[in-house]
């Protein structure tokens, strides 16, 4: 397409943007692969590549649903990402502390019970973050998700007021959702 210039200008077709989206996929597959295979030679490394040229055919479009966002955005998405992941870390620390706490009390103080969890995330890979990092979280597991609601087990009435909403607000800010107005409130069922 031709400006009143006469300069030319191209867009990326779909095609492009789809491509080079799977070409991040699969660096970033391959990559984890040479990281925890720790091995180098030819062999291994041709098997890397032919595992991580199928799972990127079967799946790239898990990881980028949208592929309308920038890949700038993405980066910082990523970095987003890291540092949730840093303060999961932390949230799963502590949560130990609390069931080696729970471990060592009269039996009284475990009150199991389901907890019903209304999410306002909206991606089924920001529902599946949020889920996987519940169930990480020690103490607590999804045990089933339908729709917007999560039903959680949770170990004692301590693990149920941890779901507040704080791991979805910081999801949510990640992936560059308006900021959830004020905190889910979790039913226990």
């Amino acid at each position: 397409m031709d400006d009143p210039h006469g300069t030319s200008t191209r867009m990326a077709s779909p095609t492009t943007k789809h491509n080079l989206y799977r070409g991040v996929v699969f660096g970033l597959l391959f990559l984890t692969w040479m990281i925890f295979s720790g091995l180098f030679d030819a062999f291994h490394l041709t098997l890397g590549l032919i595992s991580c040229g199928i799972i990127t055919w079967m799946s790239a479009d898990l990881l980028f649903e949208d592929r309308t966002i920038p890949l700038g955005r993405r980066f910082k998405q990523g970095i987003g990402l890291g540092s949730y992941c840093l303060w999961l870390l932390w949230q799963i620390l502590l949560s130990n502390l609390h069931l080696f706490r729970l471990a060592f009390s009269p039996k009284e103080a475990l009150q199991p019970h389901i907890v019903r969890y209304e999410t306002k995330l909206k991606t089924d890979f920001e529902k599946y973050l949020l889920a996987n990092s519940i169930t990480l979280t020690p103490g607590t597991v999804t045990i089933k998700i339908m729709g917007d609601t999560f039903y959680i087990h949770a170990i004692s009435d301590f693990a149920a007021k941890g779901l507040d909403g704080e791991m979805e607000r910081r999801i949510a800010r990640i992936f560059a959702q308006q900021q959830l107005e004020k905190p889910v409130e979790a039913q226990t069922t």
